[in-house]
């Protein structure tokens, strides 16, 4: 039985960045959580021991995991610009509590590949979200719990909201992600608008010419690190084991795809209509669910969860990270693998 106790007692022994106290983390459904890692403290790990590929669907899925093969599953979803380095700490803290840790590599990244040169690179979100179901299918794990941040909470959230009986709990970093293409259409605050300034430089044919580019693209990618994560004191190495998943031959399409058809400046494929028409509808989340707000992030909502509180109808915390930044998983491994854990046990509370 994997319980808080024993996993913080872990904690204490020889996991270097991860080692800090957690106590208080699960108290309150609105908690202000102490940081995963000190800020500037390098991370524990580097690397990943396994990585591994695997026909799924449309793809031939690259991921690294971690722990017994026979432990409960704990599929990690990364984010832009991101890669399953994110998740580089975390998997170990999970792992060494008897969890099967699945970290694969999105479509466009790494060395997940199209298994055919003629599947359109499409990165509509209901696209993305059946990747999982078919790695889950590919990998026969019937049911997992699901944790991601940027495309990875959007992607989990889709699967916790329209695949329930694949999803065990979820953690869910800026809440419900499922994006309304019709409510992007509309104008937001200039500070928000700010924050967001790549996605419309990626509307444009010089937005989609840099992230052709090996330079341009690992300058864009790294600013948008620096902005995102203001307190996070990683080092060049650290981006670049990251920024070598972006080499990928697909990156620059999906990437592309990806903020277009967010914004309606580009179209899906017709055989996922059926599946955004439901997304469209904002259906709710009814498996146990944690969703984090990083306090840092310039894309955390105000209001601590509010705007999305009604979105989830099971067993429910919000927990806000002080001090952190967009990229949760790396940037306070240890309170992330501590939500997990948590939102593993929601119903035996």
């Amino acid at each position: 039985m994997i319980s808080r106790r024993s996993f913080g007692k872990a904690l204490g022994f020889g996991t270097g960045a991860a080692a800090v106290s957690l106590a208080g983390l699960g108290s309150a459904q609105t908690a202000s959580a102490v940081a995963g890692a000190p800020l500037g403290t390098p991370a524990a790990h580097t690397g990943f021991p396994r990585l591994k590929q695997v026909r799924a669907g449309l793809l031939d899925v690259g991921h690294a995991e971690a722990g017994p093969a026979h432990g409960p599953a704990v599929i990690c979803l990364h984010g832009w610009p991101y890669d399953i380095h994110s998740y580089v700490d975390v998997a170990p803290l999970l792992a060494a509590q008897g969890y099967r840790v699945i970290v694969p590599y999105l479509r466009g990244h790494g060395t997940t590949r199209f298994r055919s040169a003629g599947t359109f690179r499409n990165a509509q979100q209901s696209a993305i979200a059946l990747d999982v179901i078919a790695l889950m299918d590919a990998l026969k794990i019937e049911k997992a719990v699901l944790a991601g941040f940027d495309w990875g909470s959007r992607t989990a959230d889709i699967v916790a909201a329209l695949w329930p009986e694949r999803c065990k709990a979820l953690v869910s970093v800026s809440g419900y992600l499922v994006t309304n293409r019709e409510a992007n259409l509309n104008p937001l605050a200039a500070k928000a608008e700010y924050a967001w300034w790549y996605q419309y430089y990626f509307a444009t044919e010089r937005g989609r010419l840099a992230m052709q580019d090996k330079d341009l693209r690992r300058g864009l990618t790294r600013l948008v690190w620096d902005t995102v994560s203001p307190t996070w004191d990683f080092d060049d190495a650290t981006f670049e084991r990251t920024a070598a998943a972006f080499d990928n031959p697909d990156y620059a399409a999906i990437v592309i795809h990806n903020y277009r058809w967010r914004l309606s400046l580009t179209d899906g494929e017709r055989r996922y209509d059926a599946l955004e028409k439901r997304l469209a509808a904002r259906p709710v989340i009814g498996v146990p669910a944690i969703t984090l707000d990083a306090e840092r992030d310039p894309f955390t909502a105000p209001g601590d969860g509010a705007s999305y509180r009604d979105r989830f109808t099971g067993a429910y915390e919000h927990r806000t990270l002080a001090g952190i930044g967009h990229n949760v998983p790396q940037e306070a491994p240890a309170a992330f693998a501590q939500a997990v854990i948590d939102a593993d046990h929601l119903l035996g509370k």
